[in-house]
């Protein structure tokens, strides 16, 4: 309350300070026109005159306060003006010019014909340079700081977004930013100014410009580009060692949204050099509205994802089940918020407990099941190999058993491409999983299909939260190996892939997406290095430390014995299913659970009688501190 008092307080001593300089400005700019009238000579003017303008003073000045106060000219914050107020200004005292000369003439006081237009323009002046003054002075002294200790800004992109982003910053109080120059690839605007800066050129002058202005930071003001784009300037932009930032998308230009605070740091996903995966929302919306469609793992990263892409399509209702409640609270808040209408259930449960998915299934009948529960962490499922085995491969038995007791129309599998040729628990424990729902597939009406696919950036557990956080400490940053490879994809493109392959499924497919060029993970290290703002080796080095137990060099996501077919949507592709003795196959999967429920200490052999592509890494490769780039 006593903020709010203390700032009331403040707008009323303004507003007090404006209404005694508008009453005296009133009173000057009345007989400025006479003296600019006789030739600057006050003693020229005709007493006639000068009575006329004394005698309407008060009127003049009450007409005055009125119509000012019309035109909220009392009301706005003139440390932040613009045209708007400007054209209030304008229009307000031309209109007490105007009113002017009706009392004038209808109380009959003599004035020459051209007062009433050099009134309006003195009147004008006067409010123009008063209500504009602190704002000017604040920005020349804000400058003054800023060129001191400032950051050197480039801009790049002199289109409306650009624009935007330099009136916020020359405008901004809070901003240290000095814009130095701007870039724009359009050759009819080099050499021309935006609000006093210079487009200096096209993109081929980015790193001449920053070098001789002595840039810090490179602001990408093209929302609208696409990939290649954006690729192509950032490539350009790492050469500077400058820190880079971008603008959103375009959607928030036409909200009027832009503002200094929306500029983000690059991400590396600017740089796969790729546009964003497309899919046709229409067949996923048909396929899965008004339906009950349940997600296990539904508080992790895909699993979350999934219900999100889902509540946006209309199911009749969406199941959320989670063994981890703090993840499940979170998706559950965030979908209430955004889809008030949608028939949300969240479950805390464990797919290992054959009662409670039978339970739940029996309740709710779902008719489509995306099963995204696993432990994925392949480290840490080395280590643990009975516990990836009881959660990926029974957790998945006991979820489809109970899904085909209960009349489950679509099980989708969320599989990996380290099920390929695995060389690592996780791996083989999701290629187990598909051989799983192959043979249920073969015995029961349920459709069972799987999804593979491989790293998806952001995820939890992925490599570019883990570097953003070591260069954030000041490194070292992190790689197991020079060489090694990954797939990459958006969490958003790996789901939309995945409920579009749910749409394809006939039952039994493995569905492989395509997941693009490979992408070496030093590139992407050096990378975000050099985007943060860093020197690579100078402020930020990167140290090898070896292949972790049971990880690649590099993932495939087809094993040599599986074709490929085509579907409609070309990322998406089928992998015909590898025949196995399925009675050996209950045998052996029957022993591996008594194993695991014994806490066998090493089970890795009777997974190879399983899966006989699995060939698990002996000993972890070492690197010392040499590295090449």
């Amino acid at each position: 309350m006593k903020l709010i008092n203390h700032i009331n307080t403040q707008l009323l001593h303004r507003r007090i300070v404006l209404v005694l300089f508008d009453i005296m400005t009133a009173c000057v700019a009345g007989v400025i026109p006479l003296w600019i009238r006789f030739e600057l000579n006050f003693n020229d003017i005709p007493n006639v005159y000068l009575e006329s303008v004394w005698n309407f003073m008060l009127i003049n000045v009450v007409i005055t306060l009125i119509v000012f106060y019309m035109f909220r000219l009392y009301h706005s914050l003139w440390a932040f003006a613009g045209t708007a107020e400007a054209q209030n200004i304008v229009a307000a005292c031309f209109l007490c010019a105007v009113l002017n000369f009706l009392g004038m003439n209808l109380l009959k006081y003599p004035i020459p014909r051209s007062y009433y237009f050099m009134y309006a323009l003195v009147l004008t002046g006067i409010i123009t340079l008063g209500r504009f003054s602190y704002r000017i002075v604040r920005g020349r002294v804000h400058k003054s700081q800023n060129k001191k200790n400032g950051t050197r800004v480039m801009i790049i992109g002199a289109g409306d977004a650009g624009n935007t982003v330099i009136k916020e910053i020359t405008n901004s109080h809070f901003s240290t930013m000095v814009i130095k120059c701007i870039i724009d690839d359009n050759e009819n605007k080099w050499g021309r100014f935006i609000q006093g800066i210079k487009i200096v050129g096209g993109r081929d002058k980015i790193v001449e410009y920053a070098a001789l202005y002595g840039i810090d930071e490179i602001i990408i003001a093209i929302p609208s580009a696409n990939r290649p784009t954006m690729r192509a300037i950032v490539e350009i932009c790492k050469e500077t060692s400058c820190k880079l930032r971008t603008l959103p998308g375009i959607y928030q230009l036409v909200n009027g949204e832009v503002k200094v605070s929306k500029l983000r740091n690059v991400d590396v996903e600017d740089l796969l050099g790729r546009d964003p995966i497309k899919v046709d929302l229409d067949s996923i919306l048909n396929y899965v509205k008004n339906k009950t469609v349940m997600i296990t793992g539904g508080g992790g990263s895909i699993g979350s994802e999934l219900c999100r892409q889902i509540a946006g399509h209309q199911p009749k209702r969406l199941i959320i089940v989670d063994i981890y409640e703090n993840n499940a609270y979170e998706i559950q808040q965030e979908l209430k918020h955004k889809y008030p209408k949608l028939d949300l259930v969240v479950l805390i449960a464990s797919v290992r407990n054959t009662n409670r998915m039978n339970s739940i299934m029996q309740e709710y009948r779902p008719h489509i099941i995306y099963h995204a529960a696993a432990h994925k962490h392949v480290p840490l499922m080395e280590d643990s190999p009975n516990e990836a085995i009881k959660n990926n491969v029974f957790g998945t038995w006991k979820t489809a058993q109970a899904a085909v007791q209960n009349g489950v129309q679509k099980f989708v599998l969320i599989s990996t491409d380290k099920a390929v040729n695995p060389t690592n628990i996780m791996g083989a424990s999701k290629r187990i999983c598909e051989m799983i729902i192959q043979t249920y597939n073969r015995h029961y009406d349920t459709e069972f299909v799987a999804v593979r696919f491989g790293n998806v950036l952001g995820s939890n557990g992925s490599v570019i939260p883990l570097f953003k956080k070591q260069i954030a400490a000041g490194g070292p940053v992190t790689v197991t190996h020079p060489d090694i490879i990954r797939y990459f994809m958006t969490i958003p493109e790996a789901v939309s892939l995945v409920l579009q392959a749910g749409v394809y499924a006939k039952g039994g497919e493995i569905f492989v997406l395509d997941m693009g060029e490979p992408v070496k993970i030093l590139d992407l290290a050096k990378n975000l290095i050099r985007l943060s703002g860093y020197k690579l080796d100078e402020d930020i080095k990167i140290e090898f430390t070896g292949l972790r137990p049971g990880e690649k060099l590099y993932e495939e996501l087809l094993m040599n014995e599986e074709g490929l077919t085509d579907t409609d949507n070309k990322l998406i592709h089928i992998g015909k299913p590898i025949e196995f003795d399925e009675s050996a196959f209950y045998v052996q999967l029957n022993n591996l659970k008594k194993a695991v429920e014994n806490e066998c200490e090493d089970v890795r052999s009777l997974i190879q009688e399983i899966v006989p592509t699995y060939i698990p890494k002996a000993e972890p490769e070492e690197y010392g501190e040499e590295r090449e780039d």
